[in-house]
């Protein structure tokens, strides 16, 4: 399932969600300590309500993925490292489970990729037999500090089990292509860089679409 998908299954089930769930909540607890998992990765989490209208939030989240990455004649391998930590500020402008939120992530979200090509295949402007060129890998980064903001629904007020359910966007910019380095005979040859920079140049336009990171979280603990 790809992180469109989930995003758009979230997006359904926030718009069905029974309007009979967010009652008012009762004025006792406050700290909640949860597991969170979605597309931000899996990690702990810990919430502290300071009144029935505002809340905050701190997690760290951390999941490995593979997806393929097709780029021009190339088929990469891509493995995306999810490693973050952030805080948010909640909003309850109805003193009930409803919430806007705002915050930040330290992010070192990465994606790996890795191409040994079987066939002859372009790399920039040239045609390279896989003797030529060998591995070609590289790295995807996105902006280290970056400002997130979601919409969702928690129970976190009431002593006992907790829940919460948001879905927004991390604003990570455009990612940029690192370290991008070929194995094969040609590797160190004048000509072969220059196409190999301007194969990083399309990786990057690949990627450029992918300024708006989103956001799925369902997180799931206990309120003290």
């Amino acid at each position: 399932m790809t992180l469109k998908q989930i995003a758009w299954i979230a997006g359904l089930l926030m718009a069905s969600w029974p309007p009979a769930v967010c009652h008012a909540q009762d004025t006792r607890g406050g700290v909640t300590i949860a597991a969170a998992g979605g597309s931000l990765g899996i990690g702990p989490e810990v919430g502290f309500r300071l009144s029935e209208i505002v809340g905050v939030r701190a997690s760290a989240t951390f999941l490995g993925l593979g997806h393929n990455v097709d780029v021009d004649d190339i088929n990469y391998h891509g493995d995306l490292k999810l490693r973050s930590w952030g805080a948010n500020a909640d909003l309850y402008p109805f003193r009930n489970c409803f919430r806007l939120s705002a915050g930040f992530r330290v992010s070192s979200n990465r994606i790996d990729l890795v191409a040994t090509p079987s066939e002859a295949v372009t790399v920039g402007q040239r045609v390279y037999t896989p003797e030529e060129i060998g591995t070609i890998e590289g790295k995807v980064r996105a902006r280290r500090f970056v400002p997130t903001f979601t919409v969702g629904f928690a129970k976190n007020r009431e002593n006992g089990f907790a829940w919460s359910l948001d879905a927004g966007v991390m604003l990570h910019g455009r990612p940029r292509t690192e370290d991008v380095v070929a194995t094969g005979e040609l590797a160190s040859n004048p000509l072969f860089q220059e196409d190999l920079a301007r194969e990083r140049g399309e990786i990057e336009n690949e990627v450029d679409n992918y300024k708006v990171y989103p956001i799925v979280q369902l997180s799931v603990g206990y309120t003290f």
